[in-house]
């Protein structure tokens, strides 16, 4: 029996997915590339050329006067322009900041009272005077370079050093933690209850939660805020706590892990609940020993969306927290970074992969059980 070729439509579709991976990955590549490179390189050329040399504008000091030399009427100074400590390619020069590149290799430069200046493409430059060069430190000289390609850790050890990064680590944490757990344990609950007890109005129920996917956090952040500080207000819970913030995002979390679950623990065999009720066990008993263990693939796939979710949230974390020193978690912490710096490319590429080193670890780790709660439900 011959083999079956591929339908046009199958491949039209494998090549589809292939356009859409490469084009979902490219960017994340790039800014991988990028946190690594030298941020002078990075502020003139795009990642895709991050293996190949460039040309840079650079200025270096000749040497100190002490080292100069009179030649019959003219005192000289000789020296060599240095890429990285080695020789490079020199392909304009200048003797100010205002015309860096006025001048080609080989041209005499006539700089003020009389001087001169000339650079070899190969680097060698020498400057001249009638009178002697004053000072302790030399002139400076700037020039167009070819540069090799330069990569290494110094934008990470920059981010990571930064004061405050390790208190805003553990906010964080403190943060995602709970908010992860405890909207799992509620939805765990309500999933069995909506899946296997019987309640009046319990299809209305269902059609709420699934209705509750579509409001957006924007348009309840406020209020629910209001509410938040107005009944702490009555009990004397201060605003700004970890407590608004878990009960925040529990809040927004619960449609999604309840319908989720849902579909998961009602595609659990009936046979098994009916049987447990035969053998005397209580709702809260076959819960507890029979569905949540059953359940864990949900419940590791929602836990892995919370975690994301909460994890790189920045607008709930700075209306419920502020932005005190106290409780600043790390993606504010690494806004007001990129604040201080100018928002430089070398703290922004290096701070987006910091900050996912640990939501990346949980998903490699629970990345398994996704797709199978995911899929639960679907099919009988």
């Amino acid at each position: 029996m011959s083999k079956l070729r591929r339908s046009p439509l199958t491949l039209l579709v494998h090549f589809s997915v292939f356009v859409i991976v490469v084009l979902w990955t490219l960017p994340t590549a790039g800014l991988f590339i990028s946190s690594f490179r030298d941020k002078d390189q990075l502020a003139i050329s795009g990642w895709w050329t991050s293996l190949t040399s460039s040309q840079q504008n650079l200025v270096e000091r000749t040497e100190t006067p002490d080292k100069q030399v009179k030649q019959g009427d003219r005192y000289v100074l000789e020296g060599q322009l240095l890429v990285d400590g080695k020789p490079s390619t020199i392909s304009a020069f200048g003797f100010s900041s205002r015309e860096p590149t006025r001048y080609q290799p080989g041209e005499v430069a006539q700089m003020r009272n009389d001087g001169t200046l000339t650079v070899a493409e190969n680097g060698q430059y020498q400057m001249t005077s009638p009178e002697p060069f004053t000072g302790s430190r030399g002139k400076r000289i700037f020039f167009t370079a070819v540069v090799p390609p330069k990569f290494g850790l110094d934008n990470y050890q920059e981010v990571l050093t930064a004061e405050g990064i390790g208190r805003s680590f553990i906010n964080s944490l403190t943060v995602t933690i709970p908010a992860t757990i405890i909207p799992i344990l509620i939805a765990a609950y309500a999933a069995y209850a909506l899946s296997w007890m019987k309640m009046p109005g319990r299809n209305l129920l269902i059609a709420l939660v699934v209705g509750l996917l579509v409001v957006p956090l924007q348009m309840s952040l406020i209020p629910l805020l209001r509410l938040y500080n107005d009944i702490g207000a009555f009990f004397g819970v201060g605003a700004k706590t970890y407590l608004g913030i878990w009960l925040a995002h529990t809040g927004f979390g619960l449609p999604l892990a309840i319908y989720l679950l849902r579909n998961y623990i009602s595609s659990l065999p009936r046979e098994i609940i009916e049987s447990a009720k035969v053998d005397g066990a209580t709702d809260f008993e076959i819960f507890m020993r029979i569905v949540l263990p059953l359940s864990f693939p949900a419940l590791a796939s929602f836990g892995i969306f919370q975690f994301l979710w909460v994890w790189n949230d920045l607008l709930v974390a700075t209306v419920f927290l502020g932005t005190g020193e106290e409780h600043m978690v790390l993606t504010a912490r690494l806004r007001e970074l990129l604040g201080s710096r100018g928002g430089n490319w070398e703290i922004l590429t290096a701070s987006a992969f910091v900050s996912i080193a640990v939501p990346l670890a949980v998903f490699f780790t629970l990345q398994r059980y996704l797709v199978r709660g995911l899929l639960s439900g679907s099919v009988k």
